[in-house]
């Protein structure tokens, strides 16, 4: 039987109720399917070089490899 006429088949034989909510669960299927269906042709872009420069700042203080003050009363 095609998936079709066997949603349909079972759609008839439910109370308007329980077609209330299942007509909002598929509203919410297609809604969220439709969002993750461009974020993911969003996230195929290609990528580009270069769009995070000048957000490290280089060079690194002289005491970047001391340990923190937070950290001492563990390291004793």
């Amino acid at each position: 039987m095609a998936i079709d006429a066997e949603i349909l088949q079972t759609i008839e034989q439910m109370p308007d109720s329980l077609k209330q909510e299942l007509l909002h669960y598929a509203k919410y299927l297609v809604e969220n399917y439709s969002k993750s269906v461009s974020q993911e042709s969003s996230a195929q872009q290609k990528r580009r070089s270069g769009i995070l420069q000048g957000t490290f700042v280089l060079p690194l203080p002289d005491d970047f490899d001391e340990p923190l003050e937070v950290f001492q009363e563990y390291m004793e």
